[in-house]
């Protein structure tokens, strides 16, 4: 199972250098629940997952992928097992920049191979848009001045910026909620009836809730999915 290993709280690695996190509580549980007798994390980035899938160097990828038409070409998505919020994030003080209206012709830092990275290179007029392989790096980047803003996850940036002592901060309303899912080879049908089981299980019983509350600040991950659509939870 693929994950950036550079993302806390969702998947990072604890002093030990073992893979720890929202992500991987969640793929061990899975495991279990698949009769899967153990699991290897591997560490990789955004740009990729999808190719890793596809050449058959992951079976699975669970690190926050947001579900897009484009990726559904490519790969197969399970039902959603989580929601992120993207923010625009700032150095304390710069609250001239809280739209994406604001950001027209700045530098604007993501992480490679993200939605963040597409949304921002197609809804700011003339960006200035700025790669970095994990969002510590872009918020660092930004607190020496080195991008004007970064589009990021909300929950995900102000943890880093507490965790890490970096000067920046959220800005503004939400831009978008970005559904995330797990991703694996095209083409099967039982694996996946099988994972969206397991999922659909761990929202129901409770262990979805228990694994969010452990990471995420006591934010209930089972109800948030349990709002969305019918059409769109699956």
């Amino acid at each position: 199972m693929a994950n950036t290993q550079a993302n806390p709280p969702w998947n990072y690695l604890d002093e030990s250098a073992q893979p720890v996190g929202y992500d991987v509580d969640v793929a061990n549980e899975l495991a279990r629940r698949l009769d899967i007798g153990s699991v290897e994390f591997v560490a990789s980035n955004f740009q990729s997952f999808i190719e890793g899938v596809r050449a058959d160097r992951f079976d699975m990828v669970i690190s926050g992928q947001t579900i897009t038409e484009e990726r559904r070409q490519q790969v197969d998505f399970s039902r959603p097992y989580q929601l992120n919020g993207v923010s625009i994030f700032i150095r304390p003080g710069d609250g001239a920049l809280s739209s994406l209206a604001d950001l027209a012709g700045r530098r604007v830092g993501v992480t490679a191979g993200t939605t963040q990275e597409q949304f921002a290179q197609e809804e700011i007029t003339d960006v200035d848009v700025r790669t970095y392989q994990n969002a510590t790096l872009s918020l660092t980047d930004l607190s020496r001045g080195g991008v004007d803003a970064v589009l990021v996850s909300r929950f995900l940036g102000t943890y880093l910026a507490e965790q890490n002592g970096i000067p920046v901060e959220p800005t503004g309303e939400l831009l978008e909620t970005e559904i995330n899912a797990m991703t694996f080879a095209k083409g099967s049908p039982q694996f996946k009836q099988a994972v969206d089981e397991a999922i659909a299980a761990m929202i129901e019983d409770g262990t979805l809730t228990e694994i969010s509350n452990r990471w995420l600040g006591g934010l209930d991950m089972a109800a948030e999915l349990q709002a969305l659509p019918p059409e769109q939870n699956r």
